[in-house]
């Protein structure tokens, strides 16, 4: 036995049990060893061990996680793909909408890369174009910058080098956007309906033309020479008895007031510039600089004084680079202003620019749609040149209101808007001729001026026309011919002014800025039904308005005119539209049908001692019975548009660089700074 004492020194007892494996048998038995074999047969286990209830809520765990990445992969393909340097071709992979095509993709200029606070909008700087010597040509040296693409072009039917040269621009400025398709339109994507803005900075003077487009004329030839002896002819009547009046009357030799701001004078300002009619210009020049006063108690339509007194000086200042017409153009402008001081900003179409005051007609408050909508080109320009924002402000919120508003007919307005709610009244009547024709053409002029950024403009646009198409297209008996009718209340009515014959050559400018080519056979159509207008008639002028003959009637044509239609005030539509037609198509048949529209004028409404008169009957060979009286667009309109569809020379006045108010008068198309 131990002792007490002994056991408390002894240390405690501890036993060892000693076991010796072979790795076989430590394998064989299931040991670990942290090999993929073994690691897989531990997780199946695992697995096996769960219920399975508990196996179906990860199996369902997994599959939605792989749905979600499949999502996600989806959604940032296309982000992904805008920032690789792929070429324009492969960009253009979206799916288009079904039953439009897209024509000309590649009339955009390459995207410009903008300052973060500008968005995408290039910034509108003030500009203040060099004095130029006065040429023959006029507008041989232009005040704006041309485009990469206008400088390289040759020809106008190119359209493949333009899209190599597209391309090629894309790929040197590395562009971070892509080019995509709406109806057939050309637009880029990431894009604000607003209007490009106007940030103020120090004026400067743009570029001078670049080396290539200076280029010898192309020589006047005789049909041109016979629109400037027309133009002499027309000036010498104006000038030995209307000078410094609004318009002629050729036959009694006197003159008639509207505005008394000489209207004729300004609307034929540009014309004589564009003509090399250097002497004619410089005495209409003196004038405006010594007798041309606005602070005067007269009511100006607020319409008509922007289409020509505004639209003719702002054009003038960019052809001529004097700055006189740019000063005109700031007091006009300034002194238009107070008709926008409406509760709707629906602008009264009555301003006293003497006082300061506006007012709608006496018999309505009701303003027309077609003129308040009409004004936008020339106050968005205005803004740019001096860096007052206020005119295109109050001019983009009458499209911005009109864009929103309810009484449409798939794109097509009713005639008039109230000044006082804003909304459309006299609804249910649809035209595209007086009090609603321009509204059409302005939608796309806007866009084409702002450098076809401001998407809502297009969208109307491009809304309006597949209205027309759908209802107030008909075909004609015995010819055909496709014409632009009216709706009235859902009853269709054959009849056309002669002011829609503007819609030809809008379309036609609009497939050649890369809309659908749909657009382009439509124009081809309706211009050979404006020029039957005249064929069709006994002296070779059109009537003011023409019924279609739906039914073929023996001993009928086409056209039908009543009586209270048949007078012709020497207006410019139909050459015009030609003027577009031959510029984009180079047919030469264009050019014969406005020389057969010249020489009629010259026949049935040429004064003997200076001017031309308006008619009253067209169908009267013998006796047109001229009514006294000389519009001021027949200068500023109609032989503008003579003389350039008869020049073969592409860049004079070229429609890249420039777009027509409606009033003819060419302001310039705003490029990236």
């Amino acid at each position: 036995m131990y002792s007490a004492a002994a056991a408390a020194a002894s240390p405690p007892r501890r036993d060892f049990i000693s076991i010796t494996l072979s790795p076989e048998e430590a394998v064989g038995a299931g040991g670990y060893n942290n090999s993929k074999a073994w690691r897989r047969r531990s997780c199946w286990r695992k697995w096996k061990q769960l219920s399975r209830l508990q196996r179906s809520v990860i199996l369902f765990l997994f599959a939605f996680l792989a749905v979600c990445g499949v999502i996600s992969y989806t959604s940032m393909g296309e982000p992904w793909k805008s920032v690789t340097n792929k070429s324009l071709d492969d960009q253009r992979t979206e799916p288009e909408i079904p039953g439009l095509k897209l024509a000309n993709p590649a009339v955009l200029p390459a995207p410009q890369k903008a300052d973060a606070n500008l968005g995408n909008y290039p910034e509108l700087s003030p500009q203040k174009p060099p004095k130029l010597p006065h040429v023959r040509r006029g507008p041989s040296n232009l005040q704006i910058k041309p485009s990469r693409r206008d400088a390289r072009l040759k020809t106008r039917h190119d359209s493949s080098r333009v899209v190599e040269e597209v391309v090629q621009a894309d790929k040197e400025e590395k562009t971070e956007k892509s080019v995509i398709s709406w109806r057939g339109a050309v637009i880029e994507p990431d894009q604000s309906t607003e209007p490009p803005s106007i940030k103020i900075k120090e004026p400067e003077k743009p570029s001078s033309v670049e080396a290539e487009d200076q280029k010898e004329p192309v020589p006047i030839n005789e049909r041109q020479l016979a629109v400037i002896e027309a133009f002499r002819h027309a000036w010498k009547g104006y000038k030995d008895f209307a000078w410094g009046h609004d318009e002629l009357k050729p036959l009694s030799k006197s003159y008639s007031e509207w505005f008394g701001l000489g209207l004729t004078l300004i609307d034929a300002l540009d014309t004589m510039w564009i003509l090399g009619l250097k002497e004619e210009f410089e005495e209409a020049r003196k004038w405006v600089a010594n007798d041309l006063l606005f602070d005067k108690n007269v009511d100006v339509n607020l319409f008509e004084s922007t289409i020509r007194i505004l639209g003719g000086l702002l054009s003038t200042y960019h052809l001529s680079g004097d700055s006189l017409f740019l000063e005109k153009a700031k007091d006009i402008g300034n002194r238009l202003m107070p008709a926008f001081k409406t509760p709707s900003k629906i602008p009264y179409s009555d301003v006293n620019i003497g006082r300061g005051t506006a007012h709608p007609p006496r018999w309505t408050s009701d303003s027309t749609v077609a003129e308040v909508t009409s004004i936008q080109l020339e106050f968005r320009e205005l803004s740019r040149l001096t860096g007052d924002e206020k005119f295109q402000k109050a001019v983009d919120e009458v499209m911005k209101h009109v864009h929103t508003l309810s009484g449409k007919n798939d794109g097509l307005v009713p005639m008039f808007i109230n000044t006082n709610s804003g909304q459309f009244t006299h609804l249910g009547v649809y035209t595209l001729g007086a009090r609603a024709d321009s509204y059409y053409e302005y939608l796309l002029k806007q866009w084409i001026q702002g450098g076809k950024k401001e998407n809502e403009l297009l969208e109307d646009y491009m809304r309006a026309i597949e209205g027309v198409k759908k209802h107030l297209l008909q075909r004609s008996q015995p010819k055909k011919l496709t014409f632009v009718g009216e709706l009235a209340h859902g009853h269709f009515s054959a009849k056309m002014d002669h002011l829609v014959c503007f819609l030809p050559g809008t379309l036609a400018l609009g497939a050649h800025n890369g809309l659908t080519a749909d657009h382009m056979k439509l124009a081809e159509a309706l211009i050979e039904t404006c020029y039957q207008m005249y064929a069709q008639v006994e002296t070779g002028l059109s009537p003011e308005i023409v019924h279609f003959n739906l039914h073929a009637q023996k001993g009928h044509k086409d056209v039908e005119i009543k009586p209270a239609d048949r007078h012709n005030l020497l207006r410019p539509e139909t050459v015009e539209s030609l003027f577009y037609m031959y510029r984009f198509t180079g047919d030469k048949k264009y050019q014969d049908w406005g020389w057969e529209i010249l020489q009629n004028f010259n026949k049935y409404t040429r004064v003997p001692t200076g001017g031309y008169t308006s008619i009253n009957n067209v169908q009267n060979p013998s006796n047109p019975e001229p009514r006294d009286k000389m519009e001021s667009f027949f200068l500023g309109e109609t032989l503008k548009y003579m003389f350039l569809l008869f020049s073969d020379d592409i860049d004079l006045i070229n429609l890249d660089k420039y777009v027509f108010n409606t009033e003819a008068h060419p302001l310039p198309i705003w490029v990236p700074a």
